[in-house]
């Protein structure tokens, strides 16, 4: 689990391939030693904090959801 307060960015894998500066990027931390797959399955997403980038199986519109209720005030 990565905290909220954490996240700079969430990119949806399938777009980051058709889009070549945010494809340089995941290369970028990849060849920092920054990307961490934190899963065998397939990439869906790539959840960016300010030192790492987490290659997640989770899409971007379920992680979206998940972090919006995580805001929610408890009732």
């Amino acid at each position: 689990m990565i905290c909220i307060r954490e996240v700079v960015a969430i990119l949806d894998a399938g777009a980051t391939e058709q889009a070549p500066n945010e494809a340089h990027f995941v290369q970028l931390a990849k060849k920092a030693g920054r990307l961490e797959h934190i899963s065998p399955d397939e990439v869906k997403s790539y959840v960016i904090t300010k030192d790492r980038v987490f290659a997640s199986p989770i899409s971007s519109t379920t992680l979206k959801k998940r972090a919006d209720q995580s805001q929610k005030p408890w009732k």
